[in-house]
């Protein structure tokens, strides 16, 4: 039998803290805990976890901090972001740190226990990368998170790169946001469950990877069917 999957949860309202404590091991997850960002940092570059569930505003350090100093040592930890803070810009701030996902308060037990969920079947599935993708104006090395157009260095998230090799294994074909949610972030099929992060990390991406992102040649959307990316050969 595997052994539960092991979550910290960094959050300083003592309530929410002690209720999601509480509903993971409900649910069967080994959990500990921290209500300050120092205290949160040094029990997640020290502990071993599954995952690690983090409040934006925390005393002492945010979470924005915390996420970054987490990813120079570890870019493969999965980190699901805790937010009040709901416009696309402080939730791309998260992505674009390299958390996982974000989950906005206040939320349903439910809702969150499905991104957990989700999260940690990404994890253990990963996507097959090539080594390398090319595009109009940029070359992307898939193992290094990095890309280059002409002088210029890109760093890419780990999802980022994820999506992009994913999306360039089927050049043939609009791939949708729900195909995405299930072969990329590892959601349930048929899952009902709200979130942007697709549309949040598409609009991220272009304006890494194109020119003009308002006018794609790179990453297009195919009306009504999803998104396609255009390789070059």
């Amino acid at each position: 039998m595997s052994r539960p999957a092991r979550i910290l949860i960094v959050e300083d309202e003592e309530a929410i803290r002690e209720g999601l404590v509480d509903v993971l091991v409900f649910h069967k997850y080994q959990t500990d805990s921290a209500a300050t960002g120092p205290a949160g940092l040094e029990k997640a570059l020290t502990g071993k976890f599954d995952l690690i569930l983090l409040d934006v505003m925390l005393p002492g350090m945010d979470g924005y901090e915390i996420c970054n100093r987490i990813r120079a040592q570890d870019r493969n930890q999965p980190i699901i972001m805790l937010t009040a803070k709901t416009s696309d810009e402080e939730i791309v701030q998260g992505l674009k740190l390299g958390a996982d996902d974000y989950v906005a308060k206040p939320f349903s037990i439910q809702q969150l226990v499905l991104r957990i969920e989700a999260v940690l079947r990404r994890s253990r599935m990963g996507v097959e990368q090539a080594r390398t993708i090319s595009l109009q104006g940029i070359e992307i090395d898939t193992e290094n998170l990095k890309g280059r157009g002409g002088s210029e260095e890109i760093d890419f998230t780990k999802r980022e790169v994820e999506l992009l090799c994913y999306l360039a294994q089927h050049p043939d074909r609009p791939i949708s946001r729900e195909e995405l949610l299930l072969k990329v972030w590892g959601y349930a099929r048929n899952l009902d469950i709200e979130t942007r992060t697709v549309d949040i990390h598409i609009a991220k991406l272009r304006r890494k990877i194109e020119t003009d992102p308002k006018e794609p040649v790179n990453l297009i959307t195919v009306r009504g069917a999803g998104y396609r990316l255009v390789t070059k050969a």
